[in-house]
């Protein structure tokens, strides 16, 4: 973890990145992390998603390290565990925006956007190996790409695909996440989503990832992450690199809408975030930040019913994703 008052090369290494994406970290001399870092901290994590708070974690850094790839800067293939980067993220873009699906533009290459580059390689009469070196891009290139295309293909899939979904809770799976602490409120959002027919399990772990690998691998319809924060009540779905999950905006604005004259601050901001759960889930998800703790007490089974409605509004209105 760096923070303001530490020293030393480290130092100097989170600067020369964060120059290396264009923000600047003056007045702090190299190697100090003052205010003028922590000021090019805040301005990086809010960029790109993360939690704010001017110190560079883990989730900080590695954002970092992936921002420093460039498309062409290295060959791109699938590999356990996946590369990850902007160069990816671009990829995804290209490959969406020609009407190939390599899934979400998360900047993660995994199995779908092996398959896309597979099926570009194909098309563009290239060697199919999978791997996306200097031909895959020259050929991206000419073929005009619209990389900066707001709907790629991916993006259509996951509209139509809710919208050819039944519209009830009946059957779906639903996971819901608990980081900690929120045991009892998970637990009464399970029996609310129960009740309408759902397939709902809590999953409790700290980590995101984790999270996000365990909703995967029971293939969940839907993730809703429980956080307990010192900050205001705020809603999250995915949205970085130029794309947003339709389905995941939609629910966090049922959510927001229900759930706002239940919490003490009234309907919660929703925004597009790349926390890690976020951004590695397979399906629709948001991760609710409720506030301190203290309201659940009184008010756990309200905010219950509360989700149990907005799930409810969110099948019923898939036509209008």
């Amino acid at each position: 973890m760096l923070r303001r008052g530490h020293v030393g090369e480290p130092i100097r290494d989170l600067q020369a990145r964060l120059a290396g994406v264009g923000i600047d970290t003056a007045p702090d001399r190299p190697g100090l992390f003052g205010e003028g870092t922590e000021a090019a901290v805040r301005a990086f994590q809010q960029a790109r998603g993360l939690h704010v708070d001017g110190i560079c974690g883990p989730q900080t850094w590695g954002s970092l390290v992936e921002a420093g790839y460039r498309a062409g800067d290295r060959l791109l293939y699938h590999a356990s565990p996946p590369l990850r980067g902007d160069d990816i993220a671009a990829l995804q873009r290209r490959l969406g925006a020609l009407g190939f699906d390599a899934g979400r533009v998360d900047g993660i290459f995994g199995e779908r956007t092996q398959r896309a580059l597979i099926d570009f390689q194909r098309n563009a009469g290239l060697t199919t190996d999978a791997v996306c070196g200097p031909a895959a891009w020259e050929s991206l290139d000419r073929l005009g790409s619209h990389a900066d295309d707001p709907e790629p293909v991916v993006g259509v899939r996951e509209r139509e695909a809710l919208r050819q979904s039944p519209r009830t809770l009946l059957g779906r799976r639903i996971v819901i996440g608990d980081a900690g602490g929120l045991s009892a409120l998970a637990d009464a959002v399970r029996r609310a989503l129960a009740e309408r027919g759902a397939l709902a399990l809590v999953v409790e772990h700290p980590d995101g990832s984790a999270q996000a690998e365990q909703a995967n691998g029971m293939e969940a319809h839907v993730y809703l992450g429980l956080v307990s924060t010192e900050g205001e009540c705020a809603i999250a779905y995915y949205g970085a690199h130029g794309f947003e999950s339709p389905g995941g905006r939609h629910l966090a604005e049922a959510l927001s809408r229900e759930l706002g004259p239940v919490l003490p601050g009234g309907a919660p901001a929703i925004t597009g975030m790349a926390l890690p759960v976020l951004r590695e889930t397979r399906m629709p998800a948001v991760v609710c930040e409720l506030g301190p703790p203290w309201p659940f007490v009184v008010k756990g089974r309200s905010l219950a019913q509360a989700v149990g409605r907005a799930m409810d509004a969110w099948v019923n209105a898939f036509d209008r994703v």
